[in-house]
């Protein structure tokens, strides 16, 4: 793979994960379980919320899902395993591929998430358009603070909760953005400076990923 461009190297590791991830698939659907039985309690205590309140709690969701998809991505590789891919790609080429496919399958999880969310908890939306446009960003942002958290985690030979404790003082902030961001999809009233959050959410996005391939090679090497 030494030879290949690395964008082939980058898709052969992703086509890896992805089928890893059909062939086990007590993972995903355990996953989907936990995303389904998660907004159920949520209906069975609090019916149909308010506004504010159906926002808080998707994000919130969103929040506790990313961490249990996306925890297994690094600690599920053994060091036979990281051995093998360190001689033949490159430290970017496999952090971007874990990027890639974590960020697909947050992607599948907030679309769910959304629609399990109106079914359940009713549907608050003046512009459900554009609060699934801002769920599918949501789900990218934090599949990539949390991608990062976990390869950190994972050679720290620590468990998820190690990605858990460092995520949470990195995430509140942009999970309070994500919330103001969403705001706008239940009326019609223009908020001020929107986009400037959404490019904001954009560039915090752009960074991790930069950070991502500047600091994974010191850990790969480890």
């Amino acid at each position: 793979m030494h030879q290949s461009p690395a964008y082939l190297s980058i898709w052969t590791l992703l086509k890896k994960d992805l089928l890893l991830e059909t062939r086990q698939q007590y993972t995903l659907y355990g996953i989907l379980l936990y995303v389904m039985s998660t907004i159920f309690v949520v209906y069975l205590s609090m019916g149909q919320p308010e506004d504010k309140i159906w926002n808080g709690l998707f994000w919130v969701v969103q929040l506790f899902v990313c961490i249990n998809a996306v925890a297994k991505s690094f600690l599920q590789e053994g060091k036979g395993r990281m051995l093998y891919f360190y001689s033949i790609v490159s430290p970017q080429q496999f952090v971007l591929s874990k990027l890639l496919f974590n960020l697909l399958l947050m992607l599948l999880m907030s679309l769910l998430s959304l629609v399990v969310f109106v079914v359940l908890l009713g549907n608050p939306l003046a512009h459900f358009i554009q609060f699934a446009g801002v769920a599918i960003l949501g789900g990218i942002s934090l599949s990539l603070v949390f991608t990062f958290l976990a390869a950190i985690a994972a050679k720290a030979q620590q468990s998820s909760a190690l990605m858990a404790i460092m995520g949470f003082p990195l995430i509140i902030p942009q999970i309070l953005l994500l919330m103001k961001i969403s705001v706008t999809a239940f009326s019609s009233v223009v908020q001020q400076g929107w986009w400037q959050l959404v490019f904001s959410l954009i560039g915090l996005d752009v960074l991790v990923i930069a950070l991502s391939l500047i600091l994974f090679p010191f850990l790969w090497k480890d």
